[in-house]
């Protein structure tokens, strides 16, 4: 079922990603139309870490290794972008208002907004498919699951994830509060990033390099730190992000900046306000 040449899988297995690409296009082209009546582009996020899931469970159906390495596979995605799913659902599209940068990119596209947003919603597709490779490569490997190259990777992917978590959680707790409208928050780890979040999505695309560490197949797996990575540090991710922050909170974001990490976290520098209740307390009157 697998032949190693080069690096990279035999055919067979690459006429999965073919089919899963076809069949999210399909499933994202409805999601467009959902956010049509909705107003919410966040749905594309919750499709995107749904699809990966069911994507992956039909990789594992046609997978030819052993059921253990079946489950961890499973296992993976579904922890990882199952938690990813049902937060952002449950903080960015039940209830609530679309997120701001999605509502930016409308007004800067305007009258052309309905057909970029769709090619923005396939374009997801494309990603899902990308990014399904390090789990296609993880299925096919023939080595035991146990080999000492793959728990190593599974100790990053468990800090990876559980750091991803915790910042979410933590940014969560801190806007529930009334008191902390307009404010930066510097609680937990975004104490040592302005991204923690997106830190810990990056590095856990970077255990499954490590765990599938000379398997076949193994240069897919960079696709994951390397697409991710341009994606959080040059597109979508932290440029966005910054220009929101700055939008919405000003000066003390500013403040932020000259002070905390953009994505690596390290330990802060020398603050202006040195207050431990800082990110509660209101900006001092000049």
């Amino acid at each position: 079922m697998m032949e190693p040449a080069g690096g990279i899988l035999a055919s067979d297995p690459f006429s999965l990603v073919v089919a899963a690409y076809l069949v999210m296009a399909i499933v994202m082209a409805l999601l467009w139309a959902v956010q049509r009546k909705t107003r919410n582009a966040a749905i594309g996020d919750v499709g995107w870490c749904l699809g990966l899931i069911v994507v992956v469970l039909g990789y594992a159906t046609h997978a030819p290794s052993g059921i253990e390495r079946k489950l961890l596979t499973v296992m993976l995605v579904t922890l990882y972008a199952g938690r990813l799913g049902l937060y952002i659902f449950f903080n960015r599209v039940k209830g609530k208002p679309e997120d701001a940068r999605y509502r930016r990119i409308r007004e800067e596209w305007g009258e052309t907004e309905p057909s970029k947003m769709f090619w923005y919603f396939q374009l997801q597709a494309l990603a899902l498919a990308a990014f399904s490779l390090p789990f296609l490569v993880l299925l096919w490997n023939p080595r035991h699951p146990t080999a000492v190259v793959e728990l190593v990777g599974l100790l990053i992917w468990g800090v990876a994830v559980a750091g991803e978590a915790a910042a979410d959680r933590q940014l969560a707790q801190f806007r529930a509060d009334p008191r902390n409208q307009g404010r930066v928050c510097r609680e937990g780890l975004w104490n040592y990033s302005r991204h923690p979040n997106y830190f810990f999505e990056w590095l856990h695309w970077c255990s499954y390099v490590v765990m599938m560490w000379g398997a076949p197949g193994w240069v897919l797996t960079w696709i994951g730190p390397i697409g991710m990575g341009i994606a959080l540090l040059k597109v979508t991710g932290i440029p966005q992000a910054e220009e929101q922050a700055l939008l919405n909170r000003g000066e003390e974001y500013k403040a932020y900046q000259a002070t905390t990490n953009a994505f690596l976290p390290w330990f802060p520098r020398t603050r202006l306000d040195t207050s431990p209740h800082s990110s509660r307390s209101p900006p001092k009157e000049q």
